[in-house]
């Protein structure tokens, strides 16, 4: 897993990443994240929301969650899903829980249908984020 730096700049804000403009609670509001509310089961704490959202794209719940559904496996891809949403939803990641919530529920109810287009939207999402952990 690749960590990265959480800088503090002079208004108390905190930027995340390893270079450029780095993500920053307004970026994850444009994305669609709900700051405030994940701000808010941090206790307020911008530097520890902003390490926890660093740390998503590394989950490896999202390889388990490819996996088991390139196997067909619906009870461990169900078991990968269900743990991403609750990470998901505790960060307040609004878009990707979203996303998570449905192929969690889909899963639950061992709906037999093709996971791949979910899984391309909760990845595409995960690779954004990513993306603006680099810039």
């Amino acid at each position: 897993m690749e960590f990265v730096e959480v800088i503090i700049i002079e208004d108390n804000s905190c930027r995340l990443g390893n270079g450029g403009d780095m993500i920053t609670v307004e970026k994850l509001r444009e994305m669609g994240c709900n700051v405030d509310e994940g701000l808010e089961r941090c206790f307020g704490n911008e530097e520890m929301y902003l390490r926890l959202v660093g740390m998503i794209p590394g989950d490896a719940n999202f390889d388990g969650l490819k996996a088991a559904i390139e196997q067909d496996d619906i009870k461990q891809a169900f078991e990968h899903a269900h743990a991403l949403k609750g990470v998901l939803g505790n960060l307040s990641l609004t878009s990707m829980y979203d996303t998570a919530v449905t192929i969690t529920e889909l899963l639950r109810a061992e709906t037999v249908m093709d996971y791949r287009p979910l899984l391309d939207e909760l990845l595409g999402k995960r690779d954004e984020l990513l993306k603006m952990l680099e810039d």
